[in-house]
């Protein structure tokens, strides 16, 4: 179910599934819309249907470079909210010796400005590894990712994510979709065959959270669809249940 949030507004939805069956729906605490439901009779097929329409806005232009004291003030804000979920290790964004060596490589460190850095980061991460589809699995650690210099938007994303929560930013796991068939004039983006992930960097009170897709070497825009944010991929599954 796709979020309403910024410049995104979800305006309808339908859900089937087949075997029929009764679905409950409710919000978690990241503001997620979650779907439940229960097949308890003998089936040999699930099929689960989502349609939505989205319609999303072009995001601000950002300016080039921030004030030189845009770190101290990023902290000061940091300290006074309650970002704590998304500067801790998580399920699959931990840190790691493969990792520390590939943030010194990228000079993943508090220079310039966060948005500056930011940006660096998102470009270097996209011409340093291969995008490969099946060259990991869902719950493959980062550092195969790494080691290989290959994987999916998934591993991009959580790699990313726990170098920048090593430098005190908070960071968010996003899963979605990319626009399939792009206007004319503009590529098709990598990753638009099937669901995508990207990271979201909480920025201070002047730009809020900032999505960028480290897969596509861009900032998400127009093209992106949110489905959902948590910490990372364990908190935002598409599927999740037990058979």
């Amino acid at each position: 179910h796709p979020r309403t949030e910024g410049s995104q507004r979800c305006i309808s939805f339908q859900l089937s599934v087949d075997p029929r069956a009764r679905v409950n729906s409710y919000r978690d605490y990241l503001g997620n819309s979650v779907h439940h439901f229960d097949v308890p009779g003998q089936h040999r097929q699930l099929r689960i249907l989502s349609e939505s329409l989205v319609e999303v806005d072009q995001p601000h232009t950002l300016p080039t470079r921030l004030h030189p004291d845009a770190w101290r003030q990023l902290d000061s804000e940091i300290a006074e909210g309650d970002y704590w979920e998304m500067l801790e290790p998580s399920h699959y964004a931990l840190p790691t010796e493969a990792l520390r060596g590939l943030a010194k490589e990228f000079r993943c460190e508090r220079r310039d400005d966060p948005l500056t850095l930011l940006r660096e980061l998102n470009s270097d991460m996209y011409s340093w590894f291969a995008y490969a589809p099946k060259s990991t699995s869902v719950d493959s650690p980062i550092d195969d990712a790494i080691k290989a210099r290959k994987g999916v938007c998934q591993d991009f994303a959580h790699i990313m994510i726990a170098g920048l929560r090593g430098l005190g930013l908070p960071a968010a796991y996003v899963s979605g979709y990319i626009r399939t068939i792009p206007p004319p004039g503009k590529p098709r983006l990598v990753g638009a065959d099937a669901s995508h992930a990207w990271v979201s960097l909480w920025c201070g009170e002047a730009f809020g959270w900032l999505d960028f897709d480290p897969t596509n070497a861009l900032m998400a825009g127009n093209d992106h669809i949110v489905i959902a944010r948590g910490r990372d991929y364990a908190d935002v599954s598409p599927i999740d249940g037990v058979i």
